[in-house]
């Protein structure tokens, strides 16, 4: 038993696997990142990577580094900025930036920065989002993609980008665009859930039939139902940390909250049960 349950999974628990039509055709290894060591598994064989964050970019770089031939599929728009701008990170340059300009400023020079720096990725089919990455990443929680030579190798022809994945076959998949190409394995970089509804369940009778788990946290995501910053707290001694799509600042600010709540919680049972078994003495009374 315990008077408080701080859910500190994270958002990043379990591994997406997404279905195809005619997955269950392809004679081939189909594995998530979560289970990729290296790119020498694959050396000399065709690699078909899903998934265009930072995970498949890396992946099919290793791929390449290891004598693979990666193809990567781009489902969607992405930002991809320079992993360093004015010899400092570009996550630090940012943060640095916020202090004093509002985020679309900030992502104006960013995607200026990237602009000189990688050019227009457009042109090599990976177009940008119409938001801004910083905007983008606060409404969303998609990060944007820090190159780290991936993109040199995708304008050398090194790695092959293809669109979204209209099905499977035996040896190979056919592309939305048309276009079918053979492959030797499927790498896919799909990201990763929660998976909060599937372990934290109510067993308390005395509580409706949906249970405060139900309430605080979406069967859909597994997520806090409230957006940030008001996701941290549940009803019962229930908290959720590290939910916000906000990184470790966000994780920083739930988990001040949550303490400083508990805390609160603590010293008002303390000073209760302190009065209850301690009355005060007559004099006090009188």
């Amino acid at each position: 038993m315990c008077r408080w349950l701080v859910v500190a999974t994270g958002e990043n628990a379990e591994a997406v696997v997404p279905g195809f039509d005619g997955a269950g055709d392809f004679k081939r290894p189909i594995l998530h990142t979560s289970l990729y060591k290296s790119g020498d598994a694959f050396r000399g064989k065709r690699v078909l990577v899903v998934g265009c964050g930072n995970s498949g970019m890396e992946v099919c770089l290793d791929l390449c580094h290891h004598g693979a031939h990666p193809t990567i599929v781009v489902r969607d728009s992405v930002h991809i900025l320079p992993r360093e701008m004015l010899c400092r990170s570009t996550f630090g340059l940012s943060m640095w930036l916020l202090r004093w300009l509002p985020v679309r400023a900030v992502d104006r020079l960013l995607l200026l920065a990237a602009r000189l720096l990688l050019g227009d990725t457009a042109k090599l089919g990976l177009p940008r989002p119409q938001l801004g990455p910083l905007e983008l990443k606060l409404r969303s929680g998609k990060t944007p993609v820090l190159d780290v030579g991936t993109l040199e190798k995708i304008k050398s022809g090194a790695i092959k980008v293809r669109p979204a994945i209209k099905k499977l076959m035996e040896h190979g998949a056919e592309f939305t665009d048309g276009r079918s190409e053979g492959f030797d394995a499927v790498v896919l970089a799909t990201g990763y859930k929660s998976n909060v509804p599937y372990w934290l369940k109510c067993s308390d009778s005395t509580l409706p039939s949906v249970g405060q788990e139900q309430e605080f946290f979406s069967e859909k995501d597994g997520l806090p139902r409230r957006a940030f910053p008001h996701g941290w707290k549940g009803e019962r001694g229930l908290y959720a940390i590290g939910f916000t799509k906000r990184g470790l600042m966000g994780a920083s600010l739930d988990a001040t909250r949550i303490a400083e709540d508990i805390e609160r919680c603590w010293k008002a049972e303390v000073k209760t049960t302190m009065a209850f078994a301690c009355p005060p003495t007559r004099q006090a009374q009188e």
